[in-house]
């Protein structure tokens, strides 16, 4: 597959796409890795920070230095020139540009982004990575949504399409028609059926399952309350931050920390349950774990093998590509310094996002977005291994999908 996307790419621009757990991301890293070895300057771009931080680059906004600008217009009339004179020589000298999570990047983004191409001459390829079927982009209040497929850009960049099939999470045939039919709206018997069998009753000690919430402050409130149950201190461990650029002030240090999922004090206690989120040659994201003890700069912690292991504390990190001399290079703005975990009594659908879970519910009445019920139940590595609220509403109101983007889909 690797080979088949680098000779799309010696000639057209490329859209890599597939549902949930299809290796998308696997193969973006090794397109990545093929073009770096061959000496190609890449840039890894993701709309938010924590999309961003999973493929080790940065945010739209900041790379394009698109400020606060909402449209092309607003681009055009916040400095054109300007601004394009001081990412000129980035931008045009980039051989490959690659957008993560494209369903979430809308189109007047989009267009911005296009913009800022033509500006900068850009002579590169563009790879966008993603699944229309999965989170929409983010809007404010009752404003519609627009995807980045209805931008005029979108056709201009004339994409060859890249369509991964199957799943590398689960490998349960029904389990996969049921992902299947969810994703794409298509509820008829037989899922009622098999969702029906994934209501159960829930435990009593909730300690042990992981729940999975539409909103952040619902997850944020079963953490505290969860947390509260366990015996034993609080352990405080502060998220280190170092500021490279003298330039950074506070209110961007909170940004990027808020963009990338994380606080600034991250409170554990001995025998909390707790989810890694990145992986590693020993673990992976989302898979759970119990704390066994804390230090300030390692936590030991105890899988559901049985192993125990030593988690180090990782490094997030905002940066810049700036000119010096004759050449480009890449300077750190920001680094924070947290350990990969986060507690597990409860989660929200957008951070699971990469995660691939087990022992989870989904409380099926905090889904409110389309597509947002697939992004949940596709976390799961077995139909065994995940449970549904009983929802107030039918199951085919729960699996919705935006009619724009199901139009689209069906064209590939």
């Amino acid at each position: 597959m690797v080979e088949t996307a680098l000779k799309i790419l010696e000639k057209n621009n490329l859209f890599i796409t597939g549902g949930a757990g299809s290796g998308k991301t696997t193969l973006t890293r090794s397109i990545i890795e093929e073009m770096q070895k061959d000496g190609k300057k890449v840039a890894c771009l993701a709309s938010t920070g924590m999309a961003a931080t999973l493929i080790g680059g940065q945010t739209l906004h900041s790379f394009f230095d698109l400020g606060i600008a909402n449209s092309q217009e607003e681009l055009e009339r916040n400095g054109k020139l300007d601004a394009a004179k001081k990412i000129i020589k980035l931008v045009g000298s980039m051989d490959i540009i690659i957008i993560d999570e494209i369903s979430m990047v809308s189109a007047p983004l989009l267009d911005m982004i296009r913009l800022r191409l033509l500006q900068t001459e850009f002579k590169g390829k563009l790879i966008v990575v993603g699944d229309f079927l999965q989170l929409p982009p983010v809007t404010r209040g009752n404003e519609p949504i627009y995807f980045a497929f209805e931008s005029p850009s979108w056709e201009r960049f004339a994409f060859e399409t890249l369509h991964l099939e199957g799943s590398y999470r689960t490998d349960e045939a029904e389990f996969l028609n049921l992902l299947e039919n969810v994703r794409h709206a298509s509820i008829e018997e037989i899922s009622i059926r098999a969702l029906d069998e994934l209501v159960r009753v829930l435990p009593e000690d909730k300690s042990a399952i992981t729940l999975l919430y539409g909103k952040n402050i619902s997850a944020q409130n079963h953490n505290r309350a969860q947390l509260e149950h366990l015996h034993g201190d609080s352990i405080p461990l502060s998220t280190y931050v170092t500021i490279h650029d003298k330039k950074m002030q506070e209110r961007d240090v909170e940004r990027f920390m808020s963009e990338s999922r994380l606080e600034s004090v991250m409170v554990l206690k001995i025998g909390a349950p707790i989810l890694f989120t990145r992986n590693s040659w020993n673990y992976y994201n989302g898979e759970r774990g119990v704390i066994l003890s804390v230090e300030e700069e390692a936590v030991w912690v105890k899988k559901a093998d049985g192993k125990s292991v030593k988690v180090e504390r990782s490094e997030t990190t905002k940066t810049k590509w700036i000119e010096k001399g004759k050449s480009l290079t890449e300077e750190k703005l920001i680094t924070l310094s947290q350990f990969p975990l986060t507690l597990a009594f409860a989660i929200t659908i957008h951070k699971s996002q990469g995660m691939s879970l087990a022992d989870y519910v989904i409380e099926t009445n905090e889904i409110f977005a389309p597509s947002q019920f697939y992004v949940a139940l596709s976390r799961s590595v077995s139909a065994h291994r995940v449970s549904l609220t009983r929802p107030n509403r039918g199951w085919e109101k729960l699996c919705f999908v935006h009619p724009k983007a199901m139009f689209f889909c069906k064209g590939y």
